[in-house]
């Protein structure tokens, strides 16, 4: 799997490739992620890569010509993907989708914007979020962390992303680790009886309680069996609410 992250700042970002699970799967050759500074790109002396927009307005936008140059020299490619707001919303189900691929090219902006006509040249915009940031970087980098763990031998235990929230449609159920009492706060008893069918239910029990609690949106999508119904309904009747599978 090859990334290639066209920004303005590669400082920004080379330091994400040097640590943890990211740095140890580029070290053992799973992904290769290459940072191109998209100044490299420009033409004339001084290196300018925006300009004044036309029509007027506040700001800088990021020149067409500029951009297009950055994208091409990193071709060939399975997509090429602006982060945008405008885009569309960044997912764990196109995560899956996208560490299928070969090579990603994540184009970042900065300033007021990129020309429109980059558009042209992208196979897909995709936001992280309903919010604005500074500049595309740390969704280049978002995409990168939940693809490339998605990658076969990158996570020390090839199921683990299996359970993940989202991957099953629902909110993680709650973790625990030693000490087994901390200020009074113990862990459930379930977790330490051996008892594995047990544990398994206790912890699906508390994933739909999770996500009925915080996330009630996603148990529309989730694949839920008639036991899971069962419980949502009872547990949701006695805190007062009116769950049904219908929503």
């Amino acid at each position: 799997m090859r990334y290639t992250i066209l920004t303005l700042f590669p400082g920004l970002v080379r330091p994400w490739t040097e640590e943890a699970l990211i740095a140890k799967a580029i070290r053992r050759g799973l992904i290769r992620v290459d940072v191109r500074d998209i100044r490299e790109y420009t033409t004339d002396k001084h290196r300018q890569v925006d300009d004044y927009p036309y029509g007027g307005g506040a700001g800088m936008v990021m020149r067409v010509d500029v951009v297009v140059r950055a994208i091409e020299a990193a071709l060939p490619a399975d997509e090429v993907i602006l982060l945008s707001p405008a885009g569309d919303p960044f997912t764990q189900r196109m995560a899956e989708e996208l560490s299928q691929k070969q090579h990603l090219v994540l184009l970042a902006g900065r300033y007021e914007g990129i020309d429109a006509r980059v558009e042209h040249f992208v196979t897909r915009e995709v936001s992280i979020g309903d919010y604005v940031l500074m500049g595309g970087e740390v969704a280049a980098l978002a995409i990168l962390e939940a693809t490339a763990r998605l990658v076969p031998g990158v996570l020390g235990d090839p199921e683990s992303h299996q359970k993940d929230s989202f991957s099953w449609g629902l909110l993680d159920y709650p973790q625990y680790t030693r000490p087994p009492e901390f200020r009074g706060l113990e862990v459930p008893e379930v977790l330490t009886s051996g008892h594995h069918a047990r544990i398994e239910r206790w912890r699906r029990e508390r994933a739909l309680e999770r996500t009925l609690k915080r996330r009630p949106d996603l148990l529309k999508r989730a694949p839920l069996t008639a036991e899971d119904l069962e419980f949502l309904a009872r547990f949701d009747a006695a805190e007062g609410g009116d769950y049904t599978d219908e929503g």
